[in-house]
């Protein structure tokens, strides 16, 4: 009897979980059982108190200071270049605590000081540690740029993070669920997980939705533009969603940040270029595709957002990670709880013997 197949997993549920809930038809996002735009106003230190908790680990994370090996690598490949993401990947992979929720507290505490860290290596600055007065949000925005950030770039940068810590089983979260199952240790299963959301198809499309949105450059421009991409079947970057069959209730919080922190501090005139851009493309988008339910997802005002907060588009992907990395270490310790491993099957297309 032939096993059915199903490609991709698409419709198979392999966990259960008290993490996040996704609803791509109703275009709701639960998580830790209160609705993303619930917890747009938190910090990133309660939202992950919220999802470690959820699982049954009583902690907090604060930002950690870089340990001397991870410099010592950092350093090294720095002079070579090497991409952020690539970068992470290896920084990471040099830390090691067997204990899993000490794992997870210093998981979450350091990506940020990585990233931050080789962010100025790369630029000939030296890298500067977190401070204990400040979150780590405020810390990651601190250790970039070597100043005290204003509090609403905080206020945005902690929105951000909060918006997208976890996202149902996703393929970087699955990939990290896979590995604890084997009773591997956190390190590696969060290494896993950097290595998942490098890719392409997962975690890197908000530079493109920038970069539509610079070449467009003028308001009046959009319409032109945008129906020469479709004309020429490209796709129209920040909009539809494998998941969402309405509007990505993260792009809803993060415009509303954007709004807030680019009228308070920041260019108002990129703003409205982008809500111009937005409303252009899904009123061509409906009527080129008409029942595609192509509406605008969260790609589209990360790019905005992080931008307005002075990050350059290699930091967009790594900095979704220092928000993920909570949740696959939630995963993780929830995966830890079930104790079985994961083990789907296959089947065999290949020749037979004789």
């Amino acid at each position: 009897m032939r096993t059915s197949l199903n490609s991709g997993l698409e419709g198979i549920v392999a966990a259960e979980t008290r993490l996040s809930m996704v609803d791509g038809e109703r275009g709701e996002l639960v998580i830790g059982g209160f609705r993303v735009e619930e917890l747009a106003s938190w910090t990133f230190e309660d939202t992950v108190e919220l999802l470690w908790a959820a699982v049954g680990f009583d902690g907090r994370p604060t930002a950690a200071p870089l340990p001397s090996h991870a410099e010592t690598l950092l350093r090294e490949i720095a002079r070579e270049r090497v991409p952020v993401m690539d970068a992470l990947r290896m920084a990471a992979g040099t830390l090691r605590e067997d204990d899993d929720a000490a794992a997870a507290r210093m998981l979450v505490g350091t990506f940020p000081t990585i990233v931050a860290a080789y962010w100025r290596m790369l630029h000939e600055e030296e890298p500067i540690a977190p401070r204990a007065d400040l979150g780590i949000a405020a810390n990651y925005l601190y250790m970039l740029s070597g100043t005290e950030p204003n509090a609403e770039l905080v206020r945005g940068m902690e929105t951000y993070l909060n918006t997208v810590v976890d996202h149902g089983l996703n393929a970087s979260t699955f990939t990290a669920r896979v590995i604890a199952s084997t009773g591997s240790d956190f390190v590696s299963a969060i290494v896993g997980a950097v290595g998942a959301l490098k890719g392409a198809l997962h975690g890197g499309a908000p530079g493109p939705a920038l970069d539509m949105v610079f070449e467009i450059a003028e308001a009046s421009h959009a319409e032109d533009v945008l129906r020469r991409k479709i004309g020429a079947g490209e796709r129209l970057m920040g909009f539809g969603h494998r998941v969402y069959k309405v509007r990505d209730p993260r792009a809803d919080v993060l415009a509303a940040a954007a709004e807030r922190m680019f009228t308070r501090a920041g260019d108002m005139r990129l703003y409205e270029l982008a809500r111009a851009v937005e409303a252009t493309a899904l009123r061509l988008l409906e009527e080129h595709k008409p029942g595609r339910k192509l509406q605008t997802n969260v790609e589209f005002y990360t790019a905005l957002l992080l931008h307005g907060l002075g990050l350059d588009v290699p930091l967009f992907t790594p900095t979704f990670a220092i928000s993920r990395v909570a949740g696959w270490t939630a995963h993780c310790l929830e995966q830890r709880r079930v104790g079985r491993l994961i083990r789907p099957q296959s089947v065999y297309v290949g020749a037979l013997p004789a």
